[in-house]
């Protein structure tokens, strides 16, 4: 199994257009020769077109399989797209194991059907530079939809597939395509276009566009949704590995979960949410291990930079300690993730965003609008951290800033659930909390780093080389308990805080 990122832009093109000459649209990019290839491709997905709503893609070829997960837009430019693409040789019968695992998260015991077949005739021309690099490529698709032996419909685009190097010849590449008579940026992939409309539209769980006056109930949806989004979507690419963030997201995903629980527990289902926040913590900790040790990991390899370069190797042996430990807890991770705990845990997050259980007494609150009811639900957080804070010793312990922090992250959390009821005062607030949070996270991960250091030394020259780090670290705790007082008053004093007692006429 191969994967690899993809960036694309899509123009829509009519039937009569024709590709330009591409040379000269910058100085030393020239064109290599066009190839023309027709392409039979059949699309996979199950009966409710779930994959095409996640914005993903399985596909059989001459290749083999190839699944297309979405990324991350690209820069400033909404149209362009970074896109993972995994290719797999097999037969066309049946998705190989691998690629299966990759979507099963998605599927969730749903089966797969063929629901797309295309012919596509390409004109490709690459553009390179003076030497010899490709920068980009340009295909020219005239693509027929088939239906048994039948063309039931026929559409046109144009691709451009941008590689390393490739963005200064983008702007001047679509002016001249423009110029010649392309359409608009138009991302949709060609079998969502032979699929229709129900190809587009949302996925299972989607986070809705809410009024102004929206309900307690809907609110509650949608910030349940939208964390239930970010542990689906970033599930295959935990299992691709080779992007820390991926961890980190769905790791967010899950805080978040516990975290909204906690926040709307008063108008939930007690034994309903109980229940749930126990097995998300179950995946949070599988997470979270994974990700403190990247975090450590990536923490310590900058601070090994300012070693003597006579303490580079020890330091090397000392920092592939650590390296190996997080690869065991990959390992311990994706077994997790391939478990019947887990995909059970999946398929009632899916039913808590749609779906969750209301406290059936609470109906008048849920029904009400959100801006009445919720601000007050974010009162607790703030007191449970300001009481903390103001216990706090004039020398806290390394235990008392951490528990602060903990605090400060439910804090933001909360305000960041109320924030679509209440609107920029609870997002500033959300932001200060954040920003507290930050400072003693920083904190935080040094304490955590010098424990490492002290306990996973093997040799006198690691034993020497860990002395140094932690001698590192120690200054930077030191700055760190210097700067968060700072962070806290500014959260304490801000006046966006009187969201969380005012209440609009009725």
């Amino acid at each position: 199994m191969s994967g690899s990122p993809e960036r694309v832009i899509k123009l829509s093109a009519s039937p009569t257009f024709d590709l330009p000459d591409l040379s000269g649209i910058v100085e030393g990019v020239g064109t290599g020769p066009r190839e023309q290839a027709r392409v039979e491709t059949t699309y996979f997905d199950t009966r409710d077109l779930r994959l095409a709503r996640w914005g993903l893609s399985l596909s059989h070829g001459r290749g083999g399989w190839t699944l297309k997960l979405p990324g991350a837009e690209h820069g400033a430019d909404r149209s362009l797209a970074s896109a993972r693409e995994i290719t797999v040789s097999g037969p066309s019968r049946r998705p190989p194991d691998d690629v299966m695992a990759l979507i099963r998260a998605f599927l969730r015991g749903a089966s797969l059907e063929p629901v797309a077949r295309l012919s596509t005739r390409c004109l490709l021309v690459p553009l390179t530079d003076a030497k010899g690099r490709q920068l980009a490529q340009v295909i020219d698709d005239e693509v027929s939809v088939l239906h048994g032996r039948r063309v039931a419909a026929r559409f046109r685009e144009v691709e451009v597939e941008v590689g390393p190097g490739g963005d200064e010849v983008l702007g001047p590449l679509l002016a001249r395509l423009r110029q010649a008579g392309a359409g608009s940026p138009d991302p949709t992939p060609n079998h969502v276009r032979a699929l229709g409309p129900a190809a587009l539209d949302e996925p299972e769980v989607a986070v809705q566009d809410l009024p102004s006056d929206a309900t307690t109930a809907d609110v509650i949806r949608n910030a349940l949704a939208a964390a239930v989004q970010l542990v689906l979507r970033h599930d295959p690419l935990i299992r691709i590995g080779g992007d820390p963030e991926d961890v980190h997201q769905a790791r967010v995903g899950t805080r978040r979960l516990r975290s909204h629980l906690r926040t709307f527990r008063p108008l939930l289902d007690r034994e309903w949410t109980d229940d749930l926040r126990g097995e998300l913590g179950w995946l949070a900790d599988e997470l979270g291990t994974v990700r403190d040790r990247e975090v450590l990991l990536e923490r310590l390899q900058r601070l090994a930079t300012a070693l003597p370069p006579a303490d580079a190797r020890p330091a090397a042996g000392l920092l592939g300690q650590l390296a190996a430990s997080v690869e065991s807890a990959r390992a311990s991770l994706l077994e997790a993730m391939s478990s019947q705990r887990y995909f059970d845990l999946l398929d009632r997050l899916v039913a808590a965003a749609s779906n969750p259980r209301f406290d059936e007494a609470q109906s008048n609150r849920l029904e009400a609008p959100a801006a009445q009811v919720l601000p007050a639900l974010a009162l607790k957080p703030w007191r449970d951290l300001r009481r903390a804070v103001g216990r706090l010793p004039d020398r806290p312990s390394d235990e008392e800033l951490h528990q602060v922090r903990i605090l400060a992250k439910r804090m933001r959390y909360a305000s960041e659930a109320v924030a679509p009821a209440v609107g920029n005062d609870a997002a500033r607030f959300a932001r200060r909390a954040g920003a507290l949070q930050t400072e003693l996270g920083e904190h935080q991960d040094s304490i955590t780093a010098q424990a490492w250091l002290r306990g996973a030394v093997t040799t006198r020259r690691r034993a020497f080389v860990a002395g140094e780090l932690c001698a590192l670290e120690a200054s930077r705790t030191a700055e760190a308990r210097a700067r968060w007082p700072a962070a806290w008053m500014r959260l304490d004093r801000a006046k966006a805080r009187a969201w969380m007692t005012s209440r609009p006429a009725a």
